[in-house]
């Protein structure tokens, strides 16, 4: 196995194991992993190793990653049925709503720990906030 093929295998593990971390009922964007995994990774890098998949399809949450604007970025496969069948929902343009369902990240915590980048807050969305009801 050529160090190349080897490095390609790691890196996907770590696409992988952010992807892992993308909680039910959440999504995050190609974008979000790939800064999550730092080293240079790009969308299009966390594109490849989803569409890489293969057996582990079931044992990681590929549908939970789509586009910036919130849309499905494959071409069927089932993904915006599992998107729902989670609790996800989409509004008229067929985009996930991402004010409700768009991940934070990972805790900076386990980001260190693991050799990962938290994901930097959003703008106009505070790291710590919370959902005022009143």
């Amino acid at each position: 196995m050529s160090t190349t093929l080897r490095d390609e295998r790691d890196y996907f593990e770590r696409i992988y194991t952010v992807t892992c971390q993308v909680p039910h009922g959440k999504v995050a964007t190609y974008g979000d992993i790939a800064t999550i995994v730092g080293d240079g990774c790009d969308a299009r890098i966390v594109g490849h190793a989803l569409g890489a998949l293969g057996s582990r399809a079931d044992t990681v949450p590929w549908q939970r990653v789509i586009n910036r604007t919130g849309g499905i970025s494959t071409s069927g496969h089932g993904q915006r049925e599992a998107l729902e069948a989670e609790g996800v929902t989409f509004d008229e343009r067929e985009q996930v709503r991402m004010d409700t369902h768009h991940w934070t990240g990972p805790s900076e915590d386990w980001a260190r720990a693991h050799g990962f980048q938290p994901l930097p807050p959003r703008a106009g969305k505070p790291a710590d906030a919370q959902m005022r009801l009143f």
